[in-house]
């Protein structure tokens, strides 16, 4: 939990921060104000001064999930890569820098859609448009259009698996199959330097075979 100063309305970060630790927690049911304020050591009116009601925080997680999730992925799709491994490794980024993807967010989203039609409505569309831009990344390569489509959708519902599921794995042995994974989604077994820059960005050491 966020501390604050004594006597402090907090910010709108503030608010945020604490519901999205109750959404992760506990679900959307329990972001309440009057708990966050209790939580937060603030009074209710606090909240206002920042937030018109309840509905305007929880958009407020949306945009956050929006901008992180959805927007680093496609931003990922579409950074610079000279080959198609390299490409496929800047979207593999996304499932091990929890600032560009946060796994907990995503699975509190799917979580809420479940009770939510409208944002069931927009989850999909969001799967959609990041299918879309793994796809669109493949066929900068030259990948047909078919077979670009269904290996990025194989590409992120493997790892929407992961989340949903709440897969553990140990890290040296995910790492292990980095190769195998982009070889299959790519049709191109990675070179060394290749997987050196990607365990390089996301902070893995391959001595001690340890996230650092």
């Amino acid at each position: 939990m966020v501390m604050i100063e004594t006597g402090s309305r907090g910010s709108p970060d503030v608010w945020l921060d604490a519901a999205y630790e109750v959404l992760i927690q506990s679900g959307v049911d329990a972001v309440r104000i009057l708990p966050l304020a209790k939580n937060l050591k603030l009074s209710r009116a606090s909240f206002y001064w920042f937030f018109k009601d309840r509905d305007e925080l929880l958009e407020g997680l949306l945009d956050r999930w929006r901008n992180k999730n959805t927007g680093s992925l496609i931003r990922q799709s579409e950074a610079y890569a000279d080959t198609i491994v390299e490409g496929m490794l800047n979207v593999t980024d996304c499932w091990f820098r929890k600032e560009m993807f946060d796994p907990k967010l995503e699975f509190a989203i799917r979580s809420w859609a479940l009770q939510s039609p409208t944002l069931q409505e927009e989850l999909q569309a969001a799967d959609n448009l990041r299918i879309d831009a793994i796809k669109q990344m493949l066929m900068r390569f030259g990948m047909p259009l078919q077979t670009a489509d269904v290996r990025a959708r194989a590409v992120y519902l493997i790892q929407i698996g992961y989340i949903s599921l709440h897969t553990k794995e140990d890290m040296a042995i995910r790492m292990k199959r980095i190769p195998e994974y982009v070889a299959m989604y790519t049709g191109v077994y990675p070179e060394q330097r290749e997987l050196d820059r990607f365990y390089s960005r996301i902070g893995f050491d391959t001595d001690s075979m340890k996230v650092l």
